[in-house]
């Protein structure tokens, strides 16, 4: 497996069949699908799964679990209220490294058998349960393995309060399955109660209605009631108190962290706002904020009603803040319309990004939502020369069978498939466009749904037979086809153009200190740092350094670009600060290339090396299973 290929997202994913919605339905927040609806679903086929939901599929999950830091494993029940579709002996469950201890039907608790079947590395192990044509609730007594891929364990050191432990889940995309026993697919939904015991000390919340406190006993009970995928399944225990935004937005985080992460989001109320006027009411309930330790892999991870989130975007003037409306767009692309499985995984993240742009756009303008999809542009095409024009990665709808399917989830899924959406928003005008995605996302509301479902509704209610329109949306050009179309509109930014000519201006020989510079954006001093030319003197270097203080900055977009030049020029009055970002980070997006340019030398490889033999405890294993094949 290639580096690049799993750097972007860092997910994970499992084999049989899964369910797709195909009915119009009429949702609020606590409404599941009726006995008719569900028999009248379609089936797509997820090869990242063992389970069978046309046969035996599970509605709702109670959960009953203890945390213990000591042993690092997470011990208890999850107990499903099943359907027994085809009133068989039969269900299947996706297990990785668990012990399953026992297995009962029933509210009666009846012990029955199970057994589990050959392992996969990526897939883990199913877990076949004899059930009864009548079972309509299966008990399963397990316990986590201390190195489950899903769980972070910290240390108090790794913390930014460094007096307790933290515990932080990553389900996405199939890692659910090696902390919970259960039918780890996107098609398939369930709602859910849970009880968590922790050490009294800490506080625990999930993807579901949390506390705002904590309390003296150290067990809390949680309920959500809309239908989730498995990816969202979501728990984290620490030394966390929680701060009000808004009405319905409020932020959790350690005490050491609440003031700066405050200030940071101060403006998630707006953003809220912003998105229910372009794409209707949020459905959630609430939305609340969970910022991390820096160990945490990514960005953020939508996990419905409380996306957890790096702080690596809390860079002190809110410039980063994008990142908190591509979550929150999730609310509507990915959580309440989930991809049916993962080689539909565009649908989740290019209509993601797509809404993300447009709320930028509505709070803050157009020229500065041109800056955010010119960056990505630049990501894209870079994705797709290291992937290959000709890859059939770079086609929207995938192909990920017998594949780990990080492999599959790159730029591709998020900018290529933004840049569909917009060619179709062009191609039909905003107005129309909009009144067709509100359609959609009402229409699938809290169900899943596969590329071809999404192209038939496509077809039926916004193409209507136009066969001028057609062929000007180009259907198969853009999901069906390797690299760009031809005829693809490459984003602009006026503000950008500005940079350019700042750049420009050093390049034939300006001094640094006497660039104009003022008031730019992260954005900008980003594109900036990307136009720099590969190799420069250590004067350039020096120059550039002590003009904008790049490697001191508190920006991490801007530290991360700078890092590259660095390394690649040699610049070794940024060694200690790189060491300290690398042993400090744990975010995937910045960790893979800039040990990737640090490996590329013989010299660098040692420093990479001793780097990360001290920073590896620090990460989580989506960061630490590329990395170690990266650095052997």
């Amino acid at each position: 497996m290639k580096p690049y290929q799993k750097y972007l997202l860092g997910l994970g994913m499992a084999g049989s069949l899964h369910l797709t919605a195909c009915t119009t339905q009429t949702t609020t927040n606590t409404e599941t699908m009726t006995t008719a609806q569900q028999a009248q679903q379609q089936v797509s086929e997820d090869v990242h799964s063992y389970a069978e939901p046309t046969k035996a599929v599970a509605r709702h999950l109670d959960l009953d679990i203890a945390v213990n830091f000591d042993s690092k494993t997470i011990s208890g029940t999850a107990s499903y209220a099943i359907d027994n579709l085809a009133k068989g002996n039969e269900i299947i469950f996706d297990t990785r490294g668990l012990q399953i201890e026992k297995v009962f039907l029933g509210d009666n608790k009846e012990e029955t058998t199970f057994r589990l079947g050959e392992t996969d590395k990526f897939l883990g192990q199913p877990l076949y349960v004899t059930i009864k044509p009548e079972t309509n609730r299966v008990t399963i007594k397990y316990k986590t393995s201390p190195d489950a891929a899903a769980l972070q364990w910290l240390n108090p050191q790794q913390t930014a309060g460094k007096k307790h432990p933290f515990l932080f889940t990553q389900s996405q995309a199939i890692l659910a399955r090696t902390w919970i026993p259960i039918q780890d697919s996107p098609g398939i939904r369930i709602t859910y109660n849970a009880k968590v015991s922790v050490p009294k000390e800490l506080m625990a919340v999930m993807s579901a209605e949390n506390p705002m406190e904590k309390n003296d006993t150290g067990v809390y009970s949680f309920q959500m009631k809309q239908q989730i995928p498995s990816y969202l399944m979501a728990l984290s225990v620490g030394d966390m108190v929680f701060s009000e935004v808004g009405p319905q937005t409020g932020i959790y985080a350690e005490p050491a962290t609440i003031e700066a992460a405050a200030y940071e989001f101060a403006e998630m109320d707006k953003m809220l706002v912003a998105a229910e006027k372009i794409y209707g009411k949020y459905r959630w309930d609430r939305y609340d904020l969970l910022v991390l330790p820096p160990s945490f892999p990514f960005g953020g991870m939508e996990n419905p009603r409380l996306t957890f989130v790096t702080p690596t975007v809390l860079a002190k003037d809110r410039s980063l803040t994008s990142l908190i409306a591509h979550e929150l767009a999730h609310s509507w692309s990915g959580n309440l319309v989930t991809n049916a499985t993962w080689n539909d995984f565009w649908l989740n993240e290019g209509f993601t990004v797509y809404f993300e742009r447009r709320i930028m756009e509505e709070l803050y303008g157009k020229p500065y939502a041109d800056m955010l999809a010119v960056l990505g542009y630049q990501d894209l095409t870079n994705t797709i020369k290291e992937l290959g024009a000709e890859s059939e990665d770079t086609r929207l709808k995938l192909d990920l069978e017998g594949r780990d399917p990080d492999e599959g989830l790159t730029d591709i899924a998020y900018e290529k498939g933004n840049l569909f959406l917009r060619h179709i928003e062009m191609a039909v005008g905003r107005e129309r466009f909009d009144e067709f995605v509100n359609k959609y996302f009402n229409t699938f509301a809290f169900q899943s749904t596969n590329t071809d479902k999404f192209l038939e509704f496509l077809r039926t209610d916004l193409i209507k037979g136009d066969t001028e329109l057609a062929e000007k949306i180009d259907i198969e050009g853009w999901v069906f086809t390797a690299g760009l179309p031809e005829d693809h509109i490459k984003p602009t930014s006026e503000r950008f153009a500005q940079v350019e000519e700042t750049y420009t201006a050093w390049k034939n020989g300006k001094p640094a200190s006497q660039l104009i510079t003022k008031d730019w954006s992260s954005h900008e001093w980003l594109h900036f740092i990307r136009m720099l030319p590969a190799n420069m003197n250590q004067q350039q270097m020096q120059d550039l350094d002590k003009a904008f203080n790049f490697t001191n900055s508190g920006n991490s977009e801007v530290l991360a670009a700078w890092f590259i030049h660095a390394i690649n020029n040699n610049y070794i009055t940024a060694d200690k600060a790189l060491e300290t970002f690398l042993t400090n980070v744990g975010r995937r997006k910045f960790l893979v290339p800039i040990y990737k340019a640090l490996a590329a030398t013989p010299e660098g490889k040692k420093k990479a090396l001793a780097i990360y033999a001290k920073a590896r405890p620090n990460y989580h294993a989506v960061s630490t299973v590329t990395l170690d094949e990266m650095l052997k």
